[in-house]
């Protein structure tokens, strides 16, 4: 029994890490489509960074609803029914017809894409025990970088060569085959026992305490941050800096794997240290400082600036599996699923306001502007963080079954494994 426990975790990981990285790509990878949208579709870099903004307004719209499936449902149901839904609404989009068509489609992708920003947390998190699940999460979370490096590296070329369709194209087939894979195979992770007469539902972590308030405030924060590097990173590169497209998309998707890498050591941080927060407030302090000299070097036109714009792409990712994490274990395995859709509307309503926003300023003042404002955003962060960490209200039962099964080798274990 123990040799199966084991391995279904990182089966597990494996589902959510690869759902994400397919979500990722398909709705948060369009920023590299930018140039593509302007030369076929004959839209202004406002229009296209609306077009960008697109899967986020639909990610807004579908998060809570997801998060909610998920608890009462089961993570399983929620990415094989959302997944396959978010390829059909990209291939409607390979096929669209004039621009708004265009975008009513993406904004269904985003929809149903949402699932995995709720659920796939939930199921990597169900899965291991507390010692182990920074690390976890931040393979989880490393999908992220790794998706957006995936679409750096083939959506612009493939647009180049058969436009935007041939990139919804490869977005639709990651969203179908991750989704068959998640329907066939995810196993949800287990529940704590409940008395059979218990009758109060548990109760929300958000009732007097602003703790999770204060962690969904830091994650939208440095959503500014990441989206402007991530968003004008590529127009910065070929429009400021002068560079082909082709390697400016190789650069940056080197740098998101550098990003990926980044994730996995916060993560491994935070596990080694017994707190998600210090090692939260540490790396976005390291972003606001990258990002002043990002806008310095853009302002003075120095090599160093496109040196601190690589350095930001691994930065502005690395605390994202550290305040999910600190949500989902705080808020428990019964309100994990909503907490966290909470947590990514949060993150999104600043998403969706980045791509045009900063389009408009870069278009008016150039990107300095827009760098310096992205560093006062991650001083806030620091800000906002809370103190300490806080015990979780509701304990994840599964971590510590997988974990006392891993120690004691006993068959006996896996039982409680199950409940």
């Amino acid at each position: 029994m123990n040799r199966q426990r084991i391995p279904r975790s990182w089966l597990m990981l494996a589902l959510g890490t690869g759902s994400q990285a397919a979500s990722t790509t398909a709705l948060y990878g369009l920023a590299y489509l930018i140039p593509a949208f302007r030369e076929d579709l004959g839209v202004s870099l406002a229009g296209a960074g609306l077009l960008v903004s697109c899967p986020i307004v639909g990610i807004l719209l579908g998060l809570v609803g997801w998060g909610a499936v998920a608890d009462r449902y089961g993570e399983r149901l929620a990415l094989g029914t959302g997944l396959p839904a978010t390829a059909a609404a990209m291939a409607g989009a390979a096929l669209a017809d004039g621009v708004r068509t265009l975008g009513v489609l993406l904004v269904l992708a985003g929809a149903f894409g949402s699932c995995v920003n709720s659920a796939s947390g939930r199921l990597v998190i169900g899965w291991f025990p507390p010692g182990r699940r920074g690390v976890a999460m931040g393979v989880r979370q490393a999908s992220q970088p790794l998706g957006t490096a995936l679409a750096a590296a083939a959506l612009p070329p493939l647009a180049q060569y058969g436009g935007p369709a041939a990139a919804f194209g490869l977005c639709a087939v990651l969203c179908g085959v991750t989704g068959a894979a998640a329907a066939l195979f995810a196993v949800d992770p287990p529940r704590p026992r409940r008395p059979a007469d218990a009758r109060t539902p548990t109760p929300s972590p958000y009732r007097n305490d602003a703790h999770l308030w204060r962690l969904h405030g830091v994650a939208a924060a440095l959503c500014v941050p990441q989206f402007v590097v991530t968003g004008f990173a590529l127009l910065f590169l070929t429009e400021a800096r002068g560079w082909p497209p082709a390697a400016a998309g190789t650069v940056l998707a080197a740098a998101n794997l550098a990003g990926a890498v980044v994730r996995l050591l916060a993560g491994w941080w935070s596990d080694a240290v017994g707190s998600r927060i210090r090692p939260m407030r540490w790396l976005a302090a390291a972003t606001a400082v990258d990002l002043v000299l990002l806008a310095a070097g853009a302002a003075w036109d120095s090599p160093a600036g496109t040196a601190a714009l690589l350095l930001a792409s691994a930065l502005t990712v690395s605390t994202n599996g550290l305040h999910n994490t600190a949500v989902a274990e705080y808020a428990g395995p019964d309100r994990a699923g909503r907490a966290l859709g909470v947590h990514g509307m949060g993150q999104h309503f600043a998403i969706v306001l980045v791509p045009p926003m900063a389009g408009a300023l870069i278009a008016g003042r150039g990107h300095p502007p827009a760098f310096a404002l992205a560093a006062v955003c991650a001083v806030l962060a620091v800000v906002l963080l809370p103190s300490a960490d806080r015990a979780p209200r509701t304990a994840w039962t599964a971590g510590t079954a997988v974990s006392r099964a891993s120690r004691a080798g006993s068959a006996a274990d896996a039982p409680k494994a199950r409940c």
